[in-house]
């Protein structure tokens, strides 16, 4: 490759460099303003209990095995192993509060505006374009959800390497050296670890090219080059994005996101694609009424909606090619290219469009907007003052329409009670607010929501299970058990709704009828060990020992864990077989050293077989795992009274009246301890 410096990296700009770092400062210090109060916000139950709070992987920290499991695993329906790095080192770094999260995004937002200023103005040699072209990338609403969602993380390092790509091409571009060229190939290689969507960048590339490096042979003799060099010159990148789209298909595949055809037909999805295009701009001039979540019109778009979508974006397209300005070309292009990946060709998930997809795409209109507007006022200084003054009032809306839009971010609820204002008829929103009322314990509220969401979709099961919780929690047993009975009907065997009905017909003393409900559901899942162990444990409690001790023994050969030989212990010494139900809590705590029940029952086990000292030592061992275990406190002091050690049975008892003053137990055991020593020796 040629070694020879070109006029781009002889000619940087004639401006002060501190005047260059003043306006970086100042960008740094607007989309400062606007989304510094995510720092103090939480975690959004959507999505991030699979990235974070739910991820052991990721509650780990950054190690070894964690870094493993990160460049192996396809969890969520992706391959992203930068994205967990850096969410495990934020993890290490600043704890599990959600404020470090949040304000690593915040950084790396920041950082894409600087860079995105740095690459157009060096590349471009203009700088007040370049400027408001990051200013608005850095400021517009539709690029809230990118930055105040810590689940998109992948969005905002993405475009952290797409940026270094893109400088470091620039580089490459003034002096063609092979470590130059290495290096864009390992920034692209390194931003397709962090979101697939930088597959369309060789694409970009090539449009940069175009304009505003303008390397084509033609315009320039000297330092261009004809199309077929340019494009064998992406050929190493465009391998790249093709493995990585590979890989993508593959991990989206396998957790089970690619809609299939006959869910969403191919002229559906070109539909919504056309429409999408044009909502996209829309909400870029006029962006209100934004939501996490738009409902997929499947099989409401009307044709009429399509054939306008498809005329608009024709039109533009026209437009942009008339009027023979490189940047509108260049714009268009970018904003058309870089949403392919998203826009619902490949149906991924159920939404129609997200905020989120914007994130890259709309530089492109940026620049289009900006280089047009600074055509028109170049000719007359009256009319940059204008401009400048438009420009300055036009960040500022944006900016406030910003900080509010980030103000929905601070909770679920607030999440979600926001999109259903603006998307009322959006079933996965109301089961959302659903969830969330029952997660505050507002049974009625979600009950409601619930009941809204199948308004809107009357087929989906899902919420009428959920229907059925909610009129349990309610007392409403005979309506649950004919939600339960509905979602059987469309799901014979659903195991998570058989548990559901069996435990309604419990409380309704129907106990036959709820052992049926368990059996039916292990007739369809017979390696089930949820349904297995709760039909042993509703067994157990209508003392059928012995069958439950069946239902046990069978789980024990399917999953031999510590909860299930601490039913089994639980069993046997129900049967008064002490020395069994020994065993088993042994083997209990040998699996798990930390359970804390399996250590207070092997106490109890060895009371019973009047073994004090050892039972002491279990009910210490108990009370070591679970500080605020009454009832082993209570059994605790049982045991040293008998062994006579009455001042350590006084603080064990007051220690449990700490936990729980209600505690009739300890307040019993205290007034005969006194009551003893005013006649004689306590008696229990």
């Amino acid at each position: 490759m040629e070694s020879k410096k070109t006029c781009l990296e002889t000619i940087w700009d004639d401006r002060p460099k501190q005047f260059i770092l003043g306006l970086c400062l100042l960008l740094i210090a607007g989309v400062a303003a606007v989304y510094v109060r995510v720092v103090g916000f939480g975690f959004v139950d959507y999505d991030d209990p699979f990235y974070v709070t739910r991820n052991p992987q990721v509650l780990a920290g950054l190690t070894w095995d964690g870094v493993k499991w990160a460049f192996t695993t396809m969890h969520a329906g992706n391959w992203i192993p930068l994205v967990w790095l850096s969410l495990m080192a934020d993890r290490s770094i600043f704890g599990i509060g959600a404020g470090g999260f949040h304000l690593v995004n915040v950084v790396l937002h920041i950082a894409n505006t600087v860079l995105l200023f740095w690459v157009l103005k060096r590349c471009s040699k203009s700088l007040w374009p370049s400027f408001f072209v990051a200013a608005l990338f850095g400021l517009h609403p539709l690029h809230v959800e990118s930055v105040a969602w810590v689940t998109e993380r992948k969005d905002v390092l993405s475009m952290l390497f797409w940026m270094l790509t893109m400088l470091s091409y620039v580089r490459y571009v003034e002096r063609r050296t092979a470590w130059r060229y290495i290096t864009v190939c390992v920034t692209f290689a390194l931003g397709l670890m962090a979101k697939s969507m930088l597959v369309t960048l060789p694409l970009v590339l090539l449009l940069m090219d175009y304009w505003p490096l303008k390397r084509l042979w033609p315009e320039d003799k000297k330092n261009g080059f004809a199309v077929g060099h340019l494009l064998l010159e992406k050929l190493p990148l465009a391998v790249m994005s093709v493995l990585a789209c590979a890989v993508t298909v593959i991990a989206q595949k396998s957790g089970g996101s690619v809609a299939k055809i006959s869910v969403v037909p191919l002229d559906q999805r070109i539909g919504n694609a056309l429409v999408s295009y044009c909502q996209y701009l829309v909400k870029t001039f006029w962006p209100v009424d934004l939501a996490v979540y738009y409902p997929h019109p499947i099989k409401s778009l009307a044709g009429w909606e399509v054939a306008a979508a498809f005329a608009v974006l024709l039109a533009i397209t026209i437009v942009v090619i008339l009027l023979h300005r490189r940047y509108l070309l260049v714009g268009w292009f970018w904003y058309l290219g870089t949403l392919v990946p998203v826009i619902g060709f490949v149906q991924v998930g159920a939404q129609a469009m997200a905020d989120r997809y914007t994130y890259i795409p709309l530089t492109g209109i940026f620049i289009m907007l900006t280089w047009f507007a600074g055509d028109i006022v170049a000719q007359r200084r009256s009319r940059q003052a204008i401009a400048g003054v438009i420009g300055a009032a036009i960040l500022g809306v944006l900016g406030v329409m910003t900080f509010v839009q980030v103000g929905y971010w601070r909770d679920t609820m607030s999440l979600f009670t926001h999109c259903a204002a603006v998307t009322p008829d959006n079933v996965v929103v109301r089961e959302y607010l659903g969830i969330g009322f029952a997660g505050k314990g507002n049974a009625e509220a979600a009950l409601r929501e619930f009941k809204e969401a199948l308004r809107f979709e009357p087929t989906d099961i899902r919420t009428f299970y959920n229907v059925g919780n909610m009129l349990v929690l309610l007392g409403r047993t005979d309506e649950a058990i004919e939600y339960y009975n509905r979602v059987l009907e469309a799901k014979p065997g659903d195991a998570d709704t058989c548990i559901s009905l069996a435990s309604a017909r419990i409380i309704k003393g129907e106990t036959g009828l709820a052992l049926d409900s368990y059996r039916e559901g292990l007739k369809y899942h017979p390696g089930n060990t949820v349904l297995r162990g709760e039909l042993a444990l509703a067994l157990l409690q209508l003392n059928r020992l012995d069958e439950g001790i069946t239902e046990l023994e069978q789980l024990v050969k399917i999953k031999a864990d510590s909860t299930t030989y601490c039913n089994l212990g639980i069993a046997w010494a129900q049967k008064g077989r002490f020395g069994r139900a020994i065993e088993y809590y042994e083997k209990s705590i040998q699996l798990k050293p930390d359970n804390a029940k399996a250590h207070y029952n092997l106490g109890n086990a060895y009371f019973a077989q009047n073994m004090p000292e050892k039972a002491i030592a279990e009910y210490r061992a108990a009370i070591r795992v679970m500080p605020d275990y009454v009832r082993a406190y209570d059994m605790l002091a049982i045991v040293l009274i008998q062994t006579g050690k009455i001042e350590e049975a006084i603080v064990a008892y007051k220690q449990a009246l700490k936990i729980d003053p209600a505690d009739k137990n300890a307040q019993v055991g205290l007034e005969k301890i006194r009551a003893a020593r005013k006649g004689g020796s306590p008696k229990q």
